[in-house]
């Protein structure tokens, strides 16, 4: 694939990701790298949706783990079920938060973060990573987003060896 991504300009974010979704597959599904794979994805979706932060945290024993990211600086560790990452991790499942301040327990990593949506990443049924993404506006991901996160961030668990 090549180093740029189509965009539909003027589009829902829907056709976004869309139209993102496939590419991603593409540029990931070959690639065995995990890192490469991860800093491309959250690549992607900045570049595509201009997301405030984005980037992945991984499971390591008993923490998540800061991964590739795009945006300021963030927390490097984060406990289990502590903040919204740590929540989504316990959970296994996606968390939508319309105000972050608002979400008990949240970590500012970012005083300009103000809503955040959190998805799990599957390996063997058990969480091995989070999606982790940032607006600076509040109430800024729906179910398009929560839908179409999952949807990529399944893609990502089955290239995972």
């Amino acid at each position: 694939m090549s180093e740029n991504l189509y965009i539909p300009e003027e589009a829902s974010k829907a056709i976004k990701y869309e139209a993102i979704i496939p590419q991603i597959n593409s540029l990931i599904s070959d690639e065995p790298d995990l890192i490469s794979n991860l800093a491309n994805i959250a690549a992607a979706l900045k570049e595509a949706f201009g997301f405030f932060w984005v980037g992945f945290y991984l499971v390591k024993e008993d923490q998540l783990v800061l991964g590739p990211f795009q945006g300021p600086i963030a927390c490097t560790r984060i406990a289990f079920g502590k903040g919204v990452c740590g929540t989504a991790w316990k959970e296994a499942k996606t968390q939508l938060v319309p105000d972050v301040e608002a979400f008990p327990g949240h970590i500012a990593c970012s005083s300009a973060s103000k809503s955040e949506i959190v998805v799990p990443v599957f390996k063997n049924e058990k969480v091995v990573m989070v999606l982790d993404v940032d607006s600076d506006q509040l109430d800024d991901f729906d179910s398009d987003d929560q839908k179409y996160l999952e949807e990529l961030m399944g893609i990502l668990g089955k290239t995972l060896r």
